[in-house]
């Protein structure tokens, strides 16, 4: 069975436990207290083997986390939760998902034993409109979410919860509802977009391998034209990215690792600065710029 089968199954599963009457849930929507503005991060994850490196752009992740005020819970939107619809974790222990292959054994042996929020994904449910939100009891914290969280939140004593991107929806989509969230970031909850601009592991650059920071000319091409797109504030283009050329269609050949991206840009508000960082590409196909909204 693929990837996508696979997701697809788990999300038909029913979340046995969390159902809410539509009622109850609109009495949620206040369970938060309202806090200053959250920044927003979008972080470029790269290899599942940066949740136990200690190299520049694992100090980038905790640079851009260490000033933060602490966060009273997390909400990752990860590359690597695709459904068919939109979910969002509802367990009070999410399972730490080992979603890869082929890497040693210590990288298996890691947990990351964040607690859930059950309460946080029925707000959630209730504060979206664009679409009906399912709660889910069987996905977890996959690499895209823990891997980061590892560096930045050690001590795994934050709630952590996941939202899905469906996959049977376009960019303008995803962008629309994602501003529904925005009153998530006055309650003090951390948004992170996990993901790469640049992501295209059938060109990896086997023959520049003993070059970390190398990359095609057609990945730095699109890496640059979509940092002066985001830092033009120009979203549509970003979001219509299908019509950017040869170079977009290469650097986002399948558009899960560059959807988190658009959560975060949509959550921007007006007077807000971007910051870039990690700035680089690796394997010649992939880049790990990420971005701060503060």
């Amino acid at each position: 069975m693929d990837r996508k089968k696979f997701l697809k199954v788990l999300s038909s599963i029913p979340a046995s436990g969390f159902a809410t009457k539509l009622s109850d849930l609109k009495q949620i929507t206040n369970s938060l207290p309202g806090t200053g503005l959250m920044p927003v991060l979008f972080l470029g994850h790269g290899s599942p083997m940066n949740a136990l490196d200690d190299n520049p752009f694992v100090k980038g992740w905790k640079t851009a986390t260490r000033f933060l005020s602490r966060p009273k819970a997390i909400l990752c939107i990860s590359a690597h939760w695709e459904t068919d619809g939109t979910f969002v974790t509802a367990m009070k222990q999410p399972r730490t998902i080992h979603d890869f292959g082929g890497f040693p054994q210590n990288l298996f042996d890691v947990q990351y034993p964040a607690p859930g929020s059950p309460e946080l994904a029925a707000e959630i449910v209730a504060m979206i409109t664009k679409t009906s939100v399912g709660l889910d009891d069987t996905w977890g914290l996959d690499h895209g979410c823990w891997s980061l969280l590892k560096q930045c939140y050690p001590a795994a004593d934050i709630p952590v919860i996941q939202l899905s991107l469906d996959y049977s929806r376009p960019a303008q989509y995803h962008y629309e509802l994602a501003k529904e969230l925005s009153s998530l970031r006055k309650k003090g909850v951390l948004i992170i977009g996990s993901g790469n601009l640049v992501h295209n592991l059938r060109l990896i650059a086997w023959e520049h391998i003993e070059e970390p920071e190398y990359g095609f000319d057609w990945a730095l091409e699109a890496d640059a034209k979509m940092k002066k797109l985001i830092l033009a504030g120009d979203h549509q283009q970003l979001i219509d990215y299908k019509m950017l050329g040869k170079a977009f269609d290469l650097a986002i050949p399948t558009p899960e690792h560059y959807l988190p991206l658009l959560y975060v840009l949509a959550l921007k508000e007006e007077q807000e600065q971007v910051t870039i960082f990690n700035d680089k590409a690796v394997m010649g196909s992939l880049t790990m710029t990420s971005l701060k909204i503060a």
